[in-house]
């Protein structure tokens, strides 16, 4: 192909990330928009270049404007988007998590099987450049053996969006599920294994305590301490505030070894900044036996920066994509790695709940509709 032709599935604040970050990818373009509602439709498509637009994606499906989809409507859609996209055998790239429940990704999976096209889950953090740079020097063997991870994001609380999705557990998944799959993603992909038992500890303790929908207050938590134990012995840890926006680090990411610790260190969008401008990121190397940490901060083109809140994760990742569809490659975020991120916060979400620890090893079983993740310990 001399231009790949992308179609965005929901034109929200995501899709537009999307629309203005293919737009910097060489031989991309967005060709077609769809969204039910007008004014983020219309947005889309003004920023797109006044590309086509539609009230829903079965219409730009049949249109024949796209190469590509880009799915990036709210949560609980996720599933019946990928069932009417998938028969059309495009590449795909599908916001995370992959679905909202356990069943619903299970059943993807299958639908997916015997296609030539390839589905990426947009895991971007993997792409953040200073974690990108700890995972390099983990797989180099910087740090030795990978024994413990800390993942640590405090930070702003959910945004407004549009019809207040975000705002509920049975749209989102959980705040574990909607916002901590990255989380749970990187930590089995530097543990290289698959947690066997997890514990959380959260709460809905500050964050809209004042709003009422249709009644209801949201229930959706904003802070949590989850432990995971993983097969082959590493310890990992997610420490969650989504009520300290003032934070000079938004997440900061350990692994330690038994021969050094690597950090990535991220700051916050540049529009939570007190001065409203990006900060660089870091990374930093601490070897035990030279006690000399190696701090190198790490610099991304400004005009990356400037079409999206990740610190150009979704540049980075968007580029792979590409090259993907180009060269008839495989994803390097696969549906299982999607399914294996939403099983882990669907197990977080179960242990906040009951205040149990919740086995997630081969025999445990899943409960049905509700997908709850595993047995207690």
């Amino acid at each position: 192909m001399t231009e790949i032709r992308y179609g965005i599935i929901g034109s929200g604040m995501m899709g537009h990330e999307h629309i203005r970050t293919i737009g910097l990818v060489d031989g991309a373009r967005v060709t077609a928009v769809s969204d039910p509602d007008e004014g983020m439709r219309a947005s889309a498509a003004a920023l797109a270049g006044d590309c086509a637009a539609f009230t829903d994606h079965h219409a730009l499906l049949q249109s024949g404007l796209c190469d590509a989809l880009v799915i990036a409507a709210p949560n609980h859609l996720h599933h019946p988007n990928l069932r009417d996209v998938l028969p059309a055998d495009l590449p795909v790239l599908v916001e995370k998590p992959l679905c909202t429940t356990l069943a619903d990704c299970e059943e993807i999976l299958m639908l997916a099987a015997g296609r030539s096209s390839q589905v990426w889950v947009a895991m971007e953090y993997r792409y953040m450049p200073p974690v990108a740079r700890l995972i390099e020097a983990v797989r180099a063997g910087d740090t030795g053996r990978v024994r413990m991870i800390s993942i640590r994001e405090h930070r702003f609380p959910f945004l407004k969006k549009v019809g207040d999705w975000n705002r509920f557990e049975e749209k989102t998944g959980g705040t574990l599920v909607e916002k901590c799959c990255h989380f749970f993603d990187l930590m089995r992909l530097i543990a290289g294994a698959e947690p066997v038992r997890i514990y959380t500890s959260g709460g809905a303790d500050v964050n809209f305590r004042d709003e009422l929908y249709d009644g209801r207050t949201p229930d959706i938590l904003d802070n949590a301490y989850v432990v995971l134990d993983f097969a082959n012995g590493v310890r990992a840890m997610l420490d969650l505030c989504m009520f300290a926006e003032g934070s000079a680090w938004q997440e900061a990411i350990a692994v330690t070894g038994d021969l050094a610790k690597a950090e990535a260190l991220v700051p916050g969008p540049s529009r939570f900044s007190p001065d409203g401008r990006e900060r660089h990121s870091e990374f930093v190397l601490s070897p035990r036996a030279t006690k000399l940490e190696r701090r190198e901060i790490m610099t991304v083109d400004a005009a990356i920066l400037a079409v999206g809140d990740h610190h150009g994760s979704t540049y980075f990742q968007h580029q792979k994509f590409f090259e993907m569809i180009r060269d008839g490659g495989r994803p390097e975020v696969t549906l299982e790695d999607g399914l294996e991120s939403v099983r882990i916060g669907l197990a977080a979400e179960r242990s906040a709940r009951t205040g149990q620890a919740i086995r997630l090893d081969a025999s445990a079983q899943i409960d049905g509709v509700m997908d709850l993740a595993g047995d207690a310990a």
